[in-house]
């Protein structure tokens, strides 16, 4: 049997199995490049803190809607790909770490992003700065418990890119 068939019978075919591949190294890369490389240098470059946050805010928002909907399609092709024959031992434990992942999402920006734009909106309502502000110890403390969020999601992200299988493997997953 030559590689090519033999891989084409792999866990339900391989296309499934490359936009899985493709949907989690797009999540997972974009959430990288934006955490800890775009914004970082928003703040380095920028002067106004307040436009470099603004930005960042706003590539944030993008990124967890891009999370979100890579992050359904994820679940839903795991779940495809662990009924495939030996695609259960595979795809079974990477849909657990797509779903921390997803609450990672909910919880970091759906949750708190929301209550820290409130106190920065309150902040400029008053005049000053979130930093400058009464509440700047809250305001930091969210934006913490953010932080941790991302940074864990960011781990969950290399694991799920580290267990994914091989490109091109020509073994069968069922062990045939």
């Amino acid at each position: 049997m030559s590689a090519t068939s033999e891989s084409s019978n792999a866990v339900a075919g391989p296309v499934p199995v490359k936009v899985y591949r493709l949907l989690a190294t797009i999540w997972c890369g974009s959430q990288w490049t934006i955490g800890y490389l775009v914004a970082p240098t928003l703040f380095a470059l920028l002067e106004n803190r307040r436009t470099a946050g603004s930005l960042a805010a706003s590539l944030f928002r993008s990124e967890a809607i891009l999370g979100i909907v890579c992050g359904v399609l994820l679940l839903l092709l795991g779940n495809a790909l662990s009924r495939a024959p030996g695609g259960a031992a595979v795809y079974r434990p990477l849909r657990w770490i797509v779903a921390g992942m997803m609450v990672c999402v909910l919880f970091g920006y759906f949750a708190l992003a929301p209550w820290m734009d409130q106190l920065r909106t309150s902040a400029a309502v008053a005049g000053v700065d979130i930093e400058h502000s009464a509440y700047a110890a809250r305001f930091g403390l969210l934006h913490g418990v953010s932080t941790g969020f991302y940074v864990l999601q960011s781990l969950l992200g290399l694991a799920l890119i580290w267990r994914l299988p091989a490109a091109g493997a020509t073994r069968r997953i069922d062990g045939a």
